[in-house]
């Protein structure tokens, strides 16, 4: 165990992930968010078919067989809003922006929910109170006063209804933008990017019950113990029956070593556990569109010595036949990659590319999960692409047992993009809603939130609309982001508890405080439901059961028809009555989108329904009406090897991560236990033989910068240095302290998505003058 300066210290943890140690962290944060006895009550109505969704993850739920359906994370989450302290407008009174902006995000997030509408004054550079009808005056006379509706940008976190999301989209394209800027935008964009283009629909194929039939599961990417948590108890029942669990991942993550499940006596009163991942195979970071090249090549060769021996065949050559296009140009393109280039790149051995490309060939059902692991790359949609043809080599698509996987983050950002919050709508979308609501939706795309913040830097947008999320703490090139946000003439935040993003800010900024997704919401005395849409493309109503934090919140529906109404009126769209009524913007949604016929009497069901996926039932909508394998280089002249080849081995590849007491940009406290970091967050991973590369030791504090070519310095001080196994030549930290570090202009190539599992960097010494150690 090492300490050091800051408090906190580094000891490796020797347990398994969940059991003891989950239970212990979630006493530990209903005793830190002062959650009453009668809340705790709560749990048990989370994830249940008469309860609410957890507003934390997008992980699926079976219709329920268990009194416990809520996990470690999850519990956090709900604390989060169930929390007894509050910030109330004597709160701003005491504090001005200026001195909040010196506290951490873990401090910001620590002071409890947001209790009334808050408008910012300069001239005591405080918030003040403002009277609901008076904050949607002000965003009316902001939007209606702009010479361009596309001057506009809407923002939503994922954590946003189907409803909601829906009549936010109406709004926006009423005022006359698709300026669509979305928490996808930074983590699955390139699965909904690139899967249209060789299944059809950028969603995942499979459903849990898929994952009772499975007989290999490769996780590309991703660590569910922390980011996905109720996902462990599954690959735990798949473990004990005997299915082959890869993890391919530069980190060998705990969650994916061994598991102790909390729903287990037998485990948790022995202390035993279930080991998860049979074998790991640990690319270097940004090394997966090579290795799943390499995989995919090494399957053609096996085939090719199968058919030469006279044995069955490795390909599945009937479902290529007869649902797929383009197999012999992906085939030739196979057999004239280099094998020493692929095993450079991917950073794998070719032991360890044999061992996995034989597990694949001998596995009848398999599934692929990724995550952000694989998607924020430069080449991310090229990786996700080559993971589908890599499936569709053996016909693991619209099979039971088998399929992909995307793991989506936030609850419900796959259900944002079905009803409408897209910046690349499609004529088809648009002329439906147009037909609906009588009106003329605008065609041209939308900006995405790179674009986003490029045009508040350059002046072009200037009304900023956040419905939910932390805008000023998720995104890339942090210094130049806030830039953009205080050129604007107003930011808008709808939030539950305060963060980052009301503090930086336009010159007019409003806080409107919101409902929880835990909270009962009564509009005209009836309680109403949302609904959310999962990974596997389940839709189900959530009900809250708690009190609001406050009288004087808005549900985020509320808040979104009257913005609407106060700026657009209701003579095409009685607003208020939505509001009033949700089934009625249910019914809208099943008037606009066929899928969704039924609506209201579908949801009602026990576990809801389940939207049809075209490519689950091997129905292509792809121009050719077939799966299409698309071919892809590696490209071997990115920011990575450019940099490399001005500073050598010098030059480190960052993956930013997520802590266990963190979820998206929201953190619950200093610990990232499994990875031993206790109290403390500005910490980088490295390994042992880059340590004394660099003539540095584990406890030294660096200073980091990232090489891009644009000649601005991006920085970011004072980080502990972690002797870690993860592979040579890469390095790990915490977002969002590292995202000053991406460029904004670096982003994965077709999606818009920022690299941030993949930054060129260099250490210094804390302290050293960079200018002269970059001269040296």
């Amino acid at each position: 165990m090492a300490e050091n300066d800051t408090g906190g210290r580094i000891a490796p943890y020797p347990n398994p992930a969940g059991g003891w140690g989950a239970l212990k962290y979630v006493a530990l944060n209903l005793v830190r968010e002062r959650v009453g006895r009668n809340s705790i009550g709560t749990l048990l109505a989370q994830n249940q078919p008469d309860g609410f969704d957890c507003p934390g993850c997008a992980w699926p739920d079976r219709v329920h067989t268990s009194t416990f359906e809520f996990c470690e994370n999850g519990v956090k989450a709900v604390a989060a809003e169930a929390t007894s302290k509050r910030v109330p407008p004597e709160f701003f009174a005491r504090h001005t922006v200026t001195e909040l902006m010196a506290q951490s995000d873990f401090e910001l997030e620590q002071h409890g929910r947001l209790t009334d509408p808050m408008v910012y004054d300069r001239a005591t550079d405080k918030y003040m109170p403002i009277a609901w009808d008076d904050a949607f005056a002000l965003i009316a006379r902001h939007l209606n006063a702009l010479d361009d509706p596309d001057r506009a940008a809407f923002y939503t976190s994922g954590r946003a209804s189907n409803e909601a999301a829906f009549l936010y989209q109406l709004f926006a394209r009423m005022v006359g933008t698709n300026n669509f800027p979305d928490c996808s935008n930074m983590c699955h964009e390139a699965t909904s990017r690139g899967l249209p283009g060789t299944v059809g629909i950028g969603k995942g194929t499979v459903t849990l019950d898929d994952f009772d039939e499975a007989d290999a599961i490769l996780i590309f990417g991703q660590n569910p113990a922390t980011n996905h948590p109720r996902m462990m108890g599954l690959l735990r029942e798949c473990a004990k029956r005997g299915a082959a669990i890869v993890s391919i991942n530069p980190l060998k993550e705990r969650g994916l070593e061994r598991f102790q499940d909390p729903q287990s006596p037998a485990e948790m009163l022995t202390n035993a556990s279930t080991p998860i991942s049979s074998m790991f195979v640990r690319p270097r970071v940004s090394g997966d569109l090579a290795l799943i090249k390499a995989v995919a090549r090494r399957v053609l060769e096996l085939d090719d010595d199968a058919l030469a021996g006279g044995a069955p065949r490795v390909l599945d050559t009937a479902f290529i036949d007869a649902h797929t296009t383009g197999f012999a140009a992906f085939a030739a393109d196979l057999r004239a990659e280099d094998w020493g280039m692929l095993l450079v790149e991917s950073g794998v051995p070719r032991a360890d590319i044999e061992r996995l490309a034989r597990l694949y060939a001998s596995a009848d059902r398999v599934i692929a999960c990724w995550g952000m692991g694989l998607t924020q790359h430069k080449q991310s949609v090229a990786a996700v692409q080559m993971l589908s043809n890599l499936m569709m080599m053996r016909g693991q698509i619209g099979r039971r047992g088998a399929g992909l996987c995307p793991v989506r983050g936030h609850s419900n950002v796959q259900g944002d993009r079905t009803v409408g919050i897209e910046e690349r709508p499609t004529p088809a979308f648009l002329d439906r809603l147009g037909q609906v609501f009588d009106f003329a939706p605008p065609r041209h795309h939308g900006l995405d939130v790179v674009a986003t913040i490029r045009g508040m830097v350059d002046g072009r947008v200037n009304v900023f609309v956040g419905l939910g999320g932390n805008f000023a703490a998720a995104t890339p090139d942090t210094p130049l982001t806030w830039a953009g946000l205080r050129q604007c003439a107003l930011t808008v935040q709808v939030s539950t508890k305060l963060n980052r993003s009301h503090l930086v800010h336009g010159r007019d900024a409003l806080i409107l405080p919101t409902l929880g997704r835990t909270e009962i919401d009564l509009q005209d005395g009836v309680a109403q439901g949302v609904t959310v849409e999962d990974s596997m493309s389940m839709v189900h109503i959530s009900y809250g059961i708690n009190r609001p934090a406050s009288p004087n919140l808005l549900s985020e529906i509320a808040i979104v028809a009257r913005m609407a109404h106060a700026t657009l009126g209701s003579g095409k769209v009685d607003w208020l009555a939505r509001a009033a009524n949700y089934a009625l913007i249910r019914d809208d949604i099943e008037k606009v989108f066929d899928d969704f016929y039924d609506y209201n009497a579908r949801v009602a069901r026990p576990g809801g329904f389940h939207l049809r996926v075209a490519s689950r039932e091997r129905t292509w909508a792809t121009p050719s009406a077939r799966a299409q394998f698309v071919v892809n280089a590696i490209d071997r002249d990115t920011a990575i090897h450019r940099a490399r080849a001005i500073h050598g081995e010098r030059l480190l590849t960052m993956m930013t991560t997520r802590s266990h007491d963190q979820y998206n940009t929201t953190i619950y406290g200093l610990d990232d236990r499994y990875r031993g970091v206790f109290g403390m967050r500005r910490v980088v991973f490295i390994h042992r033989d880059d340590l004394a590369m660099l003539g540095l030791k584990a406890g030294d504090k660096v200073d980091i910068t990232s090489v891009w070519d644009d000649g601005i310095e991006r920085r970011a001080d004072g980080f502990l240095l972690v002797e870690y196994d993860i592979p040579r030549g890469c390095v790990g930290a915490y977002y969002p302290e590292t995202n000053p570090l991406v460029p904004l202009d670096s982003v994965a190539v077709g999606a818009g998505t920022p690299t941030s599992k993949s930054i060129p960097v260099l250490l210094h010494p804390a302290g050293q003058d960079l200018v002269k150690a970059a001269n040296t």
